[in-house]
């Protein structure tokens, strides 16, 4: 639900204490929806807090998944020691995002998500009509990622890059599970598009990585819960169509990077492959989807990778950093320094004008050192020495 208590301390251009430390969230008011007021939550480093790394010009923007919220400050500071400057969205009705009043995580197309979006690149200066020079890579988790995967094929032109972890290009079921179920799920999103299907979520994943059971990280049951939520009709049918307009190719023109468990357990019983395995994801049909996505795609299978790739074990981490990084190099390099002007053609008249003079008064002045081209008379010979005797 909302952060309590933070919007006392809110500075004049909006942003304020975030609950992680040395970070600040900015509220993005969006249009209404018949649920009622709807915002989107833009999170950053706050200033001065970051390690110093050089500035590469670059901005990330950070997409989370389905029941998800930012809390991994550790992929910020990856991110900064790159030279980048890094950006979380807590979408609607995610994380700091949800209210009362809101039916978590629903929409009805993901399309919808182009407002929150557009309304965070307005924030940072890389709107339609754009107010910084700094390039945009964008960075998208699970659903985050088919999310961006779509905003990018739309809007093509306003980012440089794409990373993907564990996108949700395509259902567990595979397309024959899609078309199977897409009629009903269509017909029942028409008559009550909110309702509740089967909870497939048994808290598995939850037991991977939050501190509280196996994992190593500190997760606010609040924003997720440890069995997820309850998807709607209307939901579902959002993510199928998302995941068919994928199937048919998007055509993204950037660069991508699709990082990717190895494996996959079904999330049937706890095993303690589940440590280290995609326990959400069918990750073989989510590959067969990569090549979908546009023509430079680079596709990263992770052994031993959870289905955030970034909250598996160290060892693993360490190879999303490095492979992560070499992509970065080779993709998105630094921008080349500007080039010295040309001096003008009055410029250099003025020079070689300067020059002759300067010869001139040195030739008239008898100087000992005489500039290029001066003629000189030779230097005397030395005298003999005296003879002996």
């Amino acid at each position: 639900m909302e952060d309590p208590g933070t919007e006392s301390t809110a500075q004049p251009d909006g942003w304020r204490p975030d609950v992680l430390p040395g970070f600040e969230q900015r509220t993005l008011p969006l249009a209404p929806d018949f649920e009622g007021e709807v915002v989107a939550t833009l999170v950053r480093r706050a200033p001065g807090e970051a390690d110093g790394a050089p500035d590469a010009g670059i901005d990330v923007l950070y997409v989370h998944g389905w029941t998800d919220y930012f809390f991994q400050t550790h992929l910020a500071a990856f991110w900064e020691r790159q030279g980048a400057r890094f950006y979380a969205l807590d979408l609607r009705k995610y994380g700091r995002s949800l209210r009362e009043h809101q039916t978590p995580g629903f929409v009805t197309a993901l399309l919808t998500y182009d407002e929150d979006v557009e309304a965070a690149l307005a924030a940072i200066g890389h709107g339609a009509e754009p107010s910084s020079d700094r390039r945009l890579v964008l960075m998208g988790h699970s659903t985050g990622g088919l999310v961006l995967s779509l905003w990018a094929a739309y809007k093509p032109g306003r980012a440089v890059a794409l990373v993907l972890n564990s996108p949700w290009l395509e259902f567990q079921t595979r397309s024959v599970g899609r078309w199977m179920l897409e009629p009903g799920l269509r017909a029942q999103a028409a008559l009550a598009p909110r309702s509740h299907l089967v909870n497939v979520d048994l808290g598995y994943y939850v037991r991977s990585v939050s501190n509280r059971y196996d994992g190593a990280w500190e997760i606010d049951p609040a924003w997720r819960p440890d069995n997820g939520w309850r998807t709607t009709p209307a939901w579902l049918t959002a993510i199928f169509q998302g995941q068919d307009r994928v199937s048919r190719g998007l055509g993204i023109d950037v660069p991508v990077l699709v990082l990717l468990s190895a494996r996959s357990t079904a999330p049937v019983r706890w095993t303690p492959e589940m440590m280290r395995t995609d326990s959400v994801l069918e990750v073989g049909g989510v590959a067969r989807r990569v090549p979908a996505l546009g023509s430079l795609v680079t596709l990263v299978r992770l052994d031993g990778a959870l289905h955030d790739v970034t909250l598996s074990a160290p060892d693993v981490r360490d190879v999303v950093w490095r492979e992560t990084a070499r992509w970065f190099a080779a993709y998105v390099p630094p921008r080349p320094e500007p080039e010295p002007e040309e001096p003008s053609r009055a410029g250099s008249w003025w020079r070689r004008a300067f020059r002759r003079r300067g010869r001139a008064d040195r030739a008239r002045a008898g100087s000992a050192d005489p500039g290029p081209g001066a003629v000189t008379a030779p230097a005397p010979s030395p005298a003999p020495p005296p003879g002996r005797g």
